[in-house]
């Protein structure tokens, strides 16, 4: 009796400590175990009581799926069909939980490839066949999924080192993987129309810089050169500039052997002077192909310098003696005779 009486005390103090101070409360617990006498003492927790707290720790024992016994379940009446309803249907593509699912297959089956073919000689990248691959735009249109630029640069770099592998031992399969990621239209396929010289014996080019645009017809001469009606020297009044316009004839030694008529329009007078350079070099080229790599390095090389004329002046003479005509760049009178070339500046 005198045990329920104590515990029925305890509780209502217990729930009456909570709004009272922390000295009060312990002034409370000493009160309450000085009431009880000849029991054990022991810890009052002043805390409300927890249900888990009555719940045991201890877990059950973990039971795994028996295995599945292919002979046993096959046999018998219908056991072929309750295996079917236990299978669980494995995805065809390994990133079937991927985000990006296409993209995933198609970085894993270009590695895959890549990996395969990776004994096969290479040949550098400068050789390697000029391919134009497709944006990071058509790709993603063409997948529907928004590809990260860095994952894409990825996929890219694989690609390049596929196209390295020399043309003649390149797989089929590889040059069919490679097919999906090329544009419609390769920088080969294009080819432009051959020049022709018409009856009149004119070479056409066509040439543009920034604003400027420039046309050029060149004929077999003595190396005269007309543009917009007015000579050389006249139309461009800076030796750089009338350097410019006929720096595919300087550079191939054939300014006394064609003569340059030009029409330029638009931009300034630079612009329109290295436009003119452009037009020059692709009508050289239809009067004589074999001067593409000249054209390309661009370096003129010039002999028998003369120290009173200088380099960036000197012009080819023609083989008769004594011929006394005006340099068309810089407008010097030369006459060569007897062995000596004489320069005279212009009156």
């Amino acid at each position: 009796m005198a045990h329920r009486e104590f515990s029925r005390g305890v509780r209502r103090a217990v729930d009456s400590l909570g709004n009272l101070p922390r000295s009060q409360c312990e002034r409370t617990i000493r009160i309450a175990r000085r009431s009880f006498h000849g029991s054990a003492s022991r810890c009052v927790s002043t805390t409300t009581v927890r249900s888990a707290e009555f719940t045991s720790d201890t877990q059950e024992k973990f039971t795994a799926a028996p295995p599945i016994d292919f002979g046993k379940a096959s046999g018998g009446k219908g056991g072929g069909k309750r295996l079917l309803q236990t299978l669980r249907v494995v995805p065809a593509s390994p990133s079937y939980f991927s985000a990006k699912p296409t993209f995933t297959d198609d970085y894993i089956s270009l590695t895959a490839l890549l990996r395969r073919v990776a004994t096969l000689p290479i040949i550098p990248t400068s050789e390697a066949p000029k391919v134009a691959w497709k944006t990071i735009d058509q790709y993603r249109i063409m997948t529907n999924e928004p590809v990260k630029t860095q994952r894409f640069h990825k996929m890219l770099h694989v690609l390049r080192r596929l196209n390295c592998i020399h043309p003649t031992l390149m797989p089929p399969e590889v040059m069919q993987a490679m097919q999906r990621y090329k544009k419609d239209v390769q920088p080969g396929d294009i080819k432009p129309a051959p020049g022709v010289i018409d009856e009149w014996g004119r070479a056409k080019g066509v040439g543009r810089r920034k604003t400027s645009s420039a046309v050029a017809w060149l004929v077999e001469g003595e190396g005269e050169a007309l543009i917009n009606g007015k000579s050389l020297a006249q139309f461009f009044g800076r030796l750089h500039d009338r350097e410019s316009a006929v720096w595919a004839l300087k550079a191939t030694h054939r300014l006394d052997k064609y003569n340059v008529f030009g029409l330029v329009t638009g931009g300034g007078v630079t612009g329109q002077a290295e436009a003119l350079t452009l037009a020059v070099a692709k009508a050289l080229l239809v009067h004589e192909p074999a001067l593409k790599p000249a054209l390309r390095r661009g370096e003129s090389v010039t002999a028998n310098l003369l120290p009173f004329h200088p380099p960036s002046r000197l012009v080819s003479f023609p083989s008769e003696p004594h011929v006394r005509r005006p340099c068309f760049i810089c407008s010097c009178r030369l006459t060569r005779g007897g062995g000596r070339i004489v320069v005279t500046s212009p009156a």
